[in-house]
């Protein structure tokens, strides 16, 4: 074979097609192609400036030529059958410049892009604003323009693999912290926040804690993305209330301080109409019984009146101060024939109150510890963005339907409150499972209010980070409206379905095949999925890699209660 060129890793190969979009690349003895390796070649077109065509490697196949049987193998080894080792690397095209699509004539040299041509090749140099993701198997840095994160070109992101392989939760805690930490934000970053739901123990509720496997070669990783390897520096916590406990203490063991514990008054939920979260499973839409929830909780918010300071009301004269009491309460008035038709209006029959009735009373049991007219109110119980950059509310001790309450009641809030409040700071809401709260069929309060987020949050300021074990499972509005796709291990019949159409056939077989920190992202700009590694976390994912933390409740800094004594001017006499 010809010696090549230093710079040079083969030639374009002439026995296959080459087309403006796919070509073929001949690997020179000396060298190799990989997968997710960048390829740029040049060819010279007449009237025009040398046209630059880039791309990635989406497949390298290796096999002898000059070889007719399976068998040849043996005697080409051993030196009786001539034939020759050929390495073939197929180039998925990302790049034209100048945009004259002309294919990549055979022959021509090919070469690994770095440096100004690996960014031009990837549009690295087009984004003004730029977010680190991880690093691609060359080593550098791999982005993801912000413009498709904050809402100005796009919003939404949609992070898919397998639960606890596909590290789909370390990997948009990496983002976030990504997006707040890197620069891109510029003066932004002081107003952005976000909204954590925890469903997997209390993982999450050390972010602000430095890991304790953080060492040198971490922090390098972390410098070689432009960032620092730290903990989150603004967190605060929520957690539900201690079961069976008046003092109001969260429901949590691994932490002891910095976590408050939320819920909602009797008043709050009489007077904000919560009732329709109560029914907040898929199914529900679809019964005749939704007509008897809004009639319900119209009432409730007209006769409810709030008494003394734990969200206890008075309705009709009777004081209710528990969940237990206002679902009574509410049964009573509807198996009354003189209340029956105010509360569940005049056409309304005993069957579908019955239905209501059983739903009610079986959301006893989850609603009863978060839903609370007994206990001293305090301002601290209130699930809120305001006061830290990252807010983390834990649900791992509810049962799920409770989960489906808090976050359609707590993302309800916040919508309002950022649409009140207009698109200044940016919200980043952070969901697991999102197929439970927003299924492919059915409808649900928690549902609609998850699409109008994907439809028109973007313009509010609110960026939904989806993630989910099955894309297939998740609304296709959701979906189709993330700006940016990721994925990670995914099952082998899930990676076969229509809504990963954007990974090639490769990438497919590689996702089912991924290890944990290994990602494939899906960005507009870039016509091929990026395959990156992001590092370890630098905060603590558990209590046991836990160094300390810097800060108290909710992101406040720790004082020194001694730090105003005077001086010592001797020493104490022991």
């Amino acid at each position: 074979m010809p010696e090549q060129p230093a710079t040079s890793v083969g030639r374009v190969v002439g026995t296959e097609d080459s087309t403006p979009l796919q070509f073929s690349v001949a690997v020179a003895e000396d060298a190799y192609l990989q997968l997710d390796d960048v390829v740029v070649t040049v060819r010279a077109v007449p009237g025009l400036r040398p046209v630059m065509t880039s791309g990635v490697v989406t497949q390298v196949r290796a096999r002898h030529e000059g070889a007719s049987f399976g068998s040849d193998v043996f005697l080409i080894a051993d030196g009786v059958l001539p034939a020759q080792v050929q390495e073939i690397a197929e180039v998925t095209t990302t790049r034209v410049e100048p945009e004259c699509y002309v294919p990549p004539r055979p022959g021509e040299l090919a070469r690994r892009a770095t440096g100004d041509e690996r960014a031009q090749a990837l549009y690295f140099d087009q984004m003004e604003k730029k977010v680190a993701v991880g690093l691609g198997r060359d080593g550098d840095p791999i982005y993801v323009n912000l413009d498709f994160l904050d809402g100005t070109r796009g919003g939404h992101v949609s992070i898919s693999g397998i639960s606890g392989v596909a590290t789909k939760t370390s990997f948009a805690l990496f983002l976030l912290y990504s997006i707040f930490t890197g620069g891109a934000l510029g003066r932004r970053a002081l107003n952005a926040k976000a909204l954590v739901f925890s469903v997997k123990g209390e993982d999450l509720l050390f972010l602000d804690h430095a890991n304790t496997r953080l060492d040198d070669e971490l922090r390098a990783d972390y410098a070689r993305l432009d960032l620092a390897a730290a903990p989150f520096a603004s967190a605060g916590f929520f957690a539900p209330p201690t079961p069976d406990d008046l003092s109001g203490r969260p429901y949590v063991s691994g932490r002891t301080s910095g976590v408050a514990a939320f819920w909602w008054t009797l008043y709050e939920f009489c007077h904000d109409e919560l009732l329709a979260y109560v029914f907040a499973d898929a199914e529900d839409e679809r019964n005749q019984y939704t007509m008897v929830i809004h009639q319900v909780a119209a009432r409730l918010r007209r006769e409810a009146v709030e008494t003394g300071d734990g969200g206890a009301v008075a309705i009709e004269g009777q004081v209710l101060r528990t969940y237990d009491h206002l679902v009574d309460f509410i049964s009573d008035q509807l198996t009354d024939e003189d209340t029956r038709r105010d509360w569940a209006g005049p056409v309304t029959g005993v069957g579908t109150i019955n239905a209501f009735l059983r739903r009610l009373r079986s959301s006893l049991k989850p609603l009863r510890t978060i839903v609370r007219g007994d206990l001293p109110d305090t301002p601290s119980r209130r699930v809120s963005t305001e006061n830290q950059q990252v807010t983390v509310v834990d649900l791992h001790n509810l049962p799920e339907r409770a989960q489906r309450f808090v976050v359609g009641v707590v993302l309800a809030s916040e919508t309002a409150r950022k649409e009140a409040a207009g698109a200044g700071g940016l919200l980043f809401t952070m969901i697991d499972e999102l197929n439970k709260y927003a299924p492919r069929e059915g409808s649900s309060p928690i549902k609609e209010v998850l699409l109008d987020i994907a439809e028109r949050g973007r313009s509010l300021g609110i960026i939904l980070v989806g993630a989910q074990q099955t894309a297939s499972e998740v609304e296709r509005r959701i979906v189709s409206n993330s700006s940016i796709k990721i994925v990670g291990r995914l099952d082998p019949a899930e990676a076969g379905r229509p809504e990963y159409g954007f990974l090639p056939p490769s990438q497919r077989a590689r996702a089912t095949l991924a290890k944990p920190g290994t990602m494939f992202v899906s960005q507009p700009e870039i016509p091929v999925p990026l395959a990156v590694e992001f590092p370890f976390p630098a905060w603590a994912t558990r209590l046991s890699e836990s160094a300390g933390s810097p800060s108290t409740s909710n992101g406040a800094a720790r004082r020194d209660a001694f730090a105003r004594l005077p001086v010592a001017d001797d020493p104490p006499p022991f």
